[in-house]
């Protein structure tokens, strides 16, 4: 499949530790870039992102939606890769996201906040599933500062 971004320049080969934890650093890379396209590539085209069991995200399009939204309160977002975990035929990217809430409507506040995307790998090479996962109530908290 072609890419018009640098980002992917290889796929993971299940199984292939090296080149998954190049796939997970190219990934974020793409959540630090502002562009929520350059996210959304890594994902399958009919692929699902689920933020906390709430309602997936479905397709490139929606995926690229819903990684829009988090840039967007976050213009500084920066995403930084902490380990890669197998689970079975699945993998734990596990993060720490940190940024200032100065978007529109923005609390100005600032937040970090660790959590995990669980990916199941489609045939492609891409994600063809991530259930992320976040302390919800501890984000709330700092960009509410309760």
């Amino acid at each position: 499949m072609p890419w018009s971004s640098g980002l992917l320049s290889c796929h993971p080969m299940p199984g292939d530790a090296k080149s998954l934890r190049e796939f997970a650093e190219r990934y974020t890379a793409a959540w630090c870039s502002g562009e929520a396209q350059s996210v959304a590539r890594f994902f399958a085209p009919d692929a699902t992102l689920t933020i906390n069991a709430g309602t997936p995200a479905r397709g490139t399009s929606e995926i690229r939606e819903t990684v829009q939204a988090f840039m967007t309160a976050f213009p500084d977002l920066r995403v930084r890769f902490d380990r890669l975990e197998p689970r079975d035929e699945r993998f734990e990217y596990h993060w720490t996201l940190t940024g200032t809430n100065t978007g529109p409507g923005g609390s100005g506040r600032p937040v970090q906040i660790s959590g995990f995307e669980l990916w199941r790998l489609g045939d492609d090479g891409l994600i063809a599933a991530s259930e992320g996962q976040f302390d919800a109530e501890e984000y709330r908290r700092q960009v509410e500062g309760l």
